[in-house]
């Protein structure tokens, strides 16, 4: 009986592990001075899903992916969030998104993005200001990603595209991240905002 019990307890302690790390993942995107990186994101429908379809947060089984991005020195560069629906597929553009409206007159050549996936809030249909309040706010499952990012090797370039990687989210982490997001909002005057998902797949571009 103990046995089952205790069996029973692991098993719902790695579930809960396995729905933090999926909620919260990590990828990277370099030489942004050389050519752009994107982001893709959908969402599993692990929150559910019924057969109305919409492409804002009041959608059944929808998630909001709060989106982060680091300089390699560790500061905060801009934060933002975004809606998506079961099925659905979003992106944001490095460089037309994610650096392109810095807190600080700095554009940096790399970058960290972490995306940390919460329950939506009733009345909040596109997510605004959803990363700044992540504390406390119920992590949701579903969220899946993928990034892409330049390697240089000589004279010349090649591309390669990787899903972000799940990871442990700490209570210290969650803090600073809904922390550093919220001085933005605050006193930012707009500055650091990221620009919203374009609900498109951004991919390599023929030249």
């Amino acid at each position: 009986m103990y046995l089952r019990i205790i069996i029973a307890a692991a098993a719902l302690s790695m579930a809960v592990v396995a729905q933090a790390q999926s909620a919260y993942q990590v990828r990277y995107a370099s030489h942004l001075d050389d050519g752009d990186s994107v982001v893709n994101i959908t969402n599993s429908g692990a929150r559910g899903a019924d057969l109305r379809s919409g492409t804002d947060a009041s959608t059944t089984g929808s998630i909001c992916v709060n989106v982060y991005t680091f300089s390699p020195d560790e500061q905060m560069v801009s934060c933002c969030s975004c809606p998506v629906t079961p099925n659905g597929l979003v992106s944001l553009s490095a460089q037309k998104d994610l650096i392109s409206n810095p807190l600080t007159p700095h554009f940096p050549k790399s970058i960290v993005v972490k995306l940390l996936a919460t329950v939506p809030v009733d009345g909040n249909p596109t997510c605004k200001n959803s990363a700044a309040e992540v504390v406390g706010r119920p992590l949701a499952p579903g969220m899946l990603a993928w990034g892409t990012t330049i390697h240089r090797i000589g004279k010349t370039f090649q591309l390669t595209e990787t899903a972000f990687s799940p990871a442990a989210l700490s209570a210290g982490e969650r803090f600073r991240l809904g922390t550093l997001c919220n001085f933005i909002i605050a006193n930012g005057s707009g500055f650091g905002v990221c620009k919203s998902c374009r609900l498109t797949g951004l991919g390599a571009a023929k030249s």
